[in-house]
C-alpha cells in the first residue's frame, strides 16, 4: 500500500485524477452536512439568479446561481453527484461481477461454452449501446433500478472479453495444473485460483468503465429516461437548462463542468492504474 501511494505521488496526472475523484466522493458523502439549501426547494423570487460571491456564507447565497425554478445550482450539483456516483458505481459493480464470472467460465471451459458466450458478446457489441439502453428503458420504464440494470448490461462485455483472455493464459500455468493434479474441483479452481489473479485487470476495467457509464447516465437523464424529477441529476439539469442557455448560461455550464471534471479525473486515474499494474507500460513512459 505504501509503494502504491508513493508511485501515485510521482505521477502528476494520476495524483490530479485521484484528488478530483476524492473531492467528488467526499462531496457526495458529506452533502447533508455541508449546510447547502434543499436541492428540490423552489424559490420563484430568486429564479435564474446569476452566480455571485457576495455574502458567500450567508444563508441566501447562491455562488453558482439558481435555475428556472429558483433552486440552488451548487446544491443540485452536489446532491446530483450522490445520485450519479451511486448509479455509476452500482452499474460498474454489477457489470463487473457478471462479466468477470462469465469471462472466467468462458476461458476455463473453452469449447462450446466459450463460443456461445463470445458470440453473445460480439452480437451485443455490434449493436449501438445507447440504442440498446434506450430500447430497454423504454420497455421497462424509467427508474433508478432499471437504469442501473441497463448500464450494467452495456458494461459486462468488456470484462468478459478481457478476463477470458487472461484466463486462457492462466489455465496453462503450473499452479493450475498442480491444482488439477491434486483433485481440486472446477469451481474451486475458478474461484480460489483464477479469480484472485484476474482482479487487478478487472479493477482497471472498472475504473475506465466508470467514466463511460457516467456519460451514458447523463445522456439518458438528458433524454428523460434516467433519474426522474424532482431528484437532481446532472443530465437532467442540462436538459432543463438548455432552453435558457442564451439568457442564463450558468444553468447548463456548471453541471456540464461537473460531468467534464468527473469523467476526466476518473480517466486519468484509470490510465495511471493501468500503467501501475503493467510494468511494461510504466517503463515505456
Amino acid at each position: 500500500m505504501k509503494s502504491f501511494f508513493l508511485a501515485l505521488l510521482k505521477s502528476r496526472a494520476g495524483l490530479f485524477g485521484f484528488a478530483l475523484v476524492a473531492i467528488f466522493v467526499l462531496a457526495a458523502l458529506l452533502a447533508p452536512y455541508l449546510g447547502l439549501p434543499v436541492p428540490t426547494r423552489s424559490n420563484l423570487v430568486a429564479r435564474m439568479a446569476a452566480p455571485t460571491w457576495t455574502g458567500l456564507f450567508s444563508p441566501g447565497a447562491h455562488p453558482l446561481g439558481t435555475d428556472e425554478l429558483g433552486r440552488d445550482i451548487l446544491s443540485r450539483i452536489v446532491y446530483g453527484s450522490r445520485v450519479t456516483l451511486t448509479i455509476a458505481t452500482a452499474a460498474v459493480v454489477l457489470g463487473g461481477i457478471v462479466g468477470t464470472l462469465l469471462g472466467i467460465v468462458a476461458g476455463y471451459y473453452r469449447g462450446m461454452v466459450d463460443r456461445v458466450l463470445m458470440r453473445i458478446v460480439d452480437i451485443q457489441l455490434a449493436l449501438p449501446l445507447m440504442l440498446l439502453a434506450l430500447l430497454v428503458i423504454a420497455a421497462l420504464g424509467p427508474s433508478t433500478t432499471n437504469l442501473v440494470v441497463v448500464l450494467a448490461l452495456t458494461s459486462w462485455l468488456r470484462y468478459a472479453r478481457i478476463i477470458r483472455g487472461q484466463v486462457l493464459a492462466l489455465r496453462e500455468r503450473e499452479f493450475i495444473l498442480s491444482a488439477h493434479a491434486i483433485g481440486a474441483g472446477t469451481w474451486r479452481i475458478m474461484i480460489k485460483h483464477l479469480l484472485p489473479n484476474v482482479l487487478t485487470p478487472a479493477l482497471v476495467i472498472a475504473t475506465l468503465e466508470l467514466a463511460r457509464i457516467i456519460i451514458m447516465d447523463a445522456a439518458l437523464s438528458f433524454l428523460g429516461l434516467g433519474v426522474q424529477p424532482p431528484n437532481p441529476s446532472w443530465g437532467r439539469m442540462l436538459a432543463d437548462g438548455r432552453v435558457y442557455i442564451s439568457t442564463a448560461w450558468w444553468i447548463v455550464t456548471f453541471p456540464g463542468v461537473a460531468i467534464l471534471l468527473t469523467v476526466l479525473s476518473v480517466n486519468l486515474l484509470g490510465d495511471w492504474l493501468r500503467d501501475y499494474f503493467d510494468p511494461k507500460l510504466r517503463t515505456m513512459r
